[in-house]
């Protein structure tokens, strides 16, 4: 079903006329070399289910080859039925102090089995090795944003030598051409490669083709076959199949046409035809000219990437190639290398998650190791929902897609864990899920024993609709809100005073209270979340006319959830006992208990002061530089606070080189894709925030709140932004200079009553689907 009101936006925005200028330069990533590690190195290419990272080696190319359903095992249950037995004695554990024996009994009754979910896989490869090409001068390899094309160029014997490289969504299909300046100079051997088992080759003339299947892991048996094929069409030379190769001698141009399928059908099917599938599809697209081929991938791609433009002025180095930006700009912090990193981040989103596909993993779509850190899984503690919030901000709204099909399973699997775990109806998931949709705790207490992953999982759906207004989205989403929200209702405990309820077990995300222990109850960021669901769910079931004796009774359990507490430093408290001074690790990564500042509005510097000094503290204490993705949601923190400068600077340290790799692939260490996403956000964050201060009604006016360049950073004196979206369904075009709003243009998609507010001024405007406001700065 596909988001109405969204599509209703894309189709205005494409007839507009351009009121700002094009950024300065067109957005491309390029090198002088190829390169050496795949994963650090090599340009990212993907339509959502196929992807490949193009090392653009001379002698022999190699792509790294993903297709989301491949992942290890099968089908599988993790849920341990020892759990309800022992859920009374755990919480007596957690509510008389003894939290290190009630660790112990989580990791004997509540961990799932397997305790670790399952890996994401690499496909494999395909490689080129190319003959007798010579010395070689003019090397350059590119990624264009712009495109969603990379390139290899370089001269050999007197040769020009060019190599594109794309994946089409609207043709499913991975596509390469190779050509030369001479007639009759590409001679190559293609061949597949892969870490899977039973794999087989087939060769023919016009193609070759791998199969095989899925590895075992964690106990599991591998449940998958799955099948590559590239057909090869060469102008001029000859092409000769040999044992698992295929070799083309002395032609003019060769294009490629690649697909992959595995039988992967759902969660809980694995009975799909790789093979008819892949013949089906390529029947549809190897006929094809390369220049047709490119031509539909670039009519799907460009226009919505084109959505959103920010110009932040030229690159002071123009020359430089992208590793040498990074270097140049840890030394003079330049903000077009800052915009260049944004652009890259939602060519990735709209690369990595797209309809049809499966959402982003750690590792976005790309890996290519069989144990990759984390499994390259779907971490719902904070990375999944980070992969997802530059996506209604940056116009990528359609990219939400695959997430709300992900937590359609997970409302189906979750209700198993739920009732066999807890004993309880709803459905719940905790800190992690693969494609299996798996839900039980895993990894050990300390990380797993937190049930909340499935509420936040829905908030970050909500954002869409708040995004949007669409109703038919709404409609597939309020049943999971209320199947989460009735699983903690089943589950809330009383605390030990009487007076509030609260998640017993749980944690504060991967964060120790005392040595090696993080079970507790009530921590800040269970009952932040929670407050945000059951407000939520209220509303979507007035909005639908729906389940009035539910809405009064998730309102109900709302008012009896802990409030936020200030420590006696003056900090905003992570659990409901002062412990964060004392905590083994002041300077964690995690900083779960300040949810509330982002993503969610809880805590705002204009209603909430008080909160918002303590969020503040909070920061102060646990100190700029951690992790990539750490990093990221800090500067979403910051420009919460309106701490612009302070935002820039946690910008600078995560463009550093030791943060982001030569690709502008974000580093934990090692590679993880959410610090790029989550930059990004930061980044739109910095010069929009809004929020809605009544509900979504259909036809009527929805009263927003949008804040104008609330958090520029002084390295950032001229510029603009055309296409950034804030909530209520509101398009926004900004120039400033000077440090200065110059103009702003807002469009609505839906009716919105306007309050927009610039450096302590406001002006109110009520505004009707399709029209806009312009306005000078001293209008406001």
């Amino acid at each position: 079903m596909p988001p109405i009101r969204l599509l209703a936006l894309v189709a205005a925005l494409s007839s507009l006329t351009p009121l700002f200028s094009a950024q300065s330069t067109d957005p491309v990533l390029w090198y002088r070399e190829p390169a050496h590690e795949a994963i650090t190195e090599a340009l990212p290419i993907g339509n959502g289910r196929l992807g490949a990272l193009v090392t653009g080696g001379v002698s022999t190319e190699c792509l790294e080859l993903n297709e989301s359903t491949l992942w290890a095992g099968g089908p599988y249950n993790a849920a341990n039925p020892k759990g309800p037995a022992a859920l009374p004695e755990i919480r007596r554990l957690v509510f008389t102090g003894h939290y290190k024996e009630a660790q112990d009994l989580c990791a004997r009754t509540m961990m799932g089995n397997p305790l670790g979910e399952l890996p994401y896989q690499p496909l494999g490869d395909i490689r080129a090795e190319f003959l007798g090409q010579g010395p070689v001068s003019g090397y350059r390899r590119e990624l264009d944003l712009d495109r969603a094309l990379a390139r290899v160029s370089y001269d050999a014997n007197g040769v020009h030598y060019t190599r594109e490289y794309f994946v089409s969504y609207p043709d499913q299909a991975i596509v390469m051409r190779f050509t030369a300046s001479k007639p009759g100079a590409i001679s190559c051997i293609l061949s597949f490669d892969s870490p899977e088992r039973d794999v087989g080759t087939d060769v023919w003339t016009g193609g070759i083709r791998m199969h095989g299947r899925n590895l075992d892991a964690s106990g599991v048996k591998g449940a998958l076959t799955f099948v590559a094929e590239a057909r090869v069409s060469a102008t001029g030379g000859r092409v000769t199949p040999g044992e698992r190769i295929l070799t083309i001698r002395h032609a003019d141009s060769v294009t490629i046409v690649l697909d992959a399928a595995t039988s992967y059908r759902s969660w809980n099917d694995v009975s799909g035809d790789p093979y008819e599938i892949v013949q089906d599809r390529l029947a549809k697209s190897a006929d094809r000219s390369f220049a047709d081929l490119l031509a539909r991938h670039e009519a799907d791609f460009r226009p919505k990437f084109e959505r959103l433009r920010l110009d932040l002025g030229a690159l002071r180095n123009p020359g430089l190639s992208a590793d040498e930006q990074l270097d140049a700009n840890a030394r003079n912090p330049d903000p077009a290398v800052a915009a260049l990193y944004f652009d890259f981040a939602r060519y990735l989103l709209l690369s990595c998650s797209r309809p049809g596909g499966q959402p982003a993993t750690l590792q976005g779509l790309w890996n290519d190791q069989i144990y990759p850190p984390w499994g390259s899984k779907y971490t719902v503690n904070i990375n999944t929902e980070m992969n997802y919030w530059p996506a209604d901000p940056g116009n990528l709204g359609d990219c939400v897609q695959p997430l709300l099909h992900l937590v359609e399973d997970l409302a189906q699997s979750g209700a198993r864990t739920a009732k066999i775990e807890y004993g309880a109806g709803g459905w719940v998931c905790h800190h992690n899920t693969d494609l299996w949709r798996g839900t039980a705790p895993v990894d050990g207490p300390f990380w797993g024993m937190w049930p909340t992953g499935g509420a936040w999982l829905c908030l970050q759906l909500w954002e869409h609709y708040q995004y949007t207004g669409d109703r038919a989205f709404l409609e597939r989403l309020y049943p999971l809100m209320k199947g989460s929200a009735q699983f903690f209702l089943d589950t809330l405990v009383r605390d030990p005073s009487g007076r509030y309820l609260v998640v017993c077990p749980s944690v504060s995300p991967e964060h120790a209270h005392a040595p090696d222990v993080s079970i507790a109850a009530g921590t800040t960021m269970d009952n932040t979340i929670l407050r945000d669901l059951f407000a939520d769910c209220a509303e979507a079931a007035q909005t639908l006319g729906v389940d009035s004796e539910f809405r009064t009774e998730v309102l109900q359990a709302r008012a009896k959830l802990p409030p936020f507490r200030i420590g006696k430093g003056g900090y905003l408290q992570e659990w409901m006992q002062d412990w964060d001074a004392q905590a083994p690790d002041i300077h964690h990564r995690h900083v779960s208990h300040l949810f509330g500042l982002f993503p969610s509005q809880q805590i705002t510097l204009g209603t909430t002061p008080a909160l918002a000094k303590a969020a503040i503290k909070t920061l102060e204490m646990r100190g700029d530089l951690s992790t990539g993705w750490s990093l990221a949601w800090k500067i979403n923190l910051w420009a919460r606070l309106r701490q612009g400068n302070h935002a820039w600077k946690l910008l600078q340290d995560l463009l550093n080189p030791s943060r982001t790799y030569s690709n502008f692939f974000d580093a934990h260490p090692p590679f993880q894709i959410d610090g790029n996403f989550g930059g990004a956000s930061g980044i739109m964050e910095m010069l929009v925030q809004s929020r809605l201060l009544g509900p979504v009604r259909s036809g009527q006016p929805t009263p927003v709140e949008v804040d104008l360049l609330p958090a520029l950073p002084d390295a950032w004196p001229t510029g603009s932004v055309k296409g950034i979206c804030a909530r209520g369904g509101l398009v926004l075009d900004l120039e400033w200079s000077g440090h200065r709003l110059h103009k702003a243009v807002i469009r609505a998609t839906i009716p919105a009553t306007l309050d927009l507010r610039y450096a302590g001024k406001s002006v109110t405007r009520t505004l009707a689907a399709g029209q806009s406001l312009s306005i000078d700065a001293d209008q406001l």
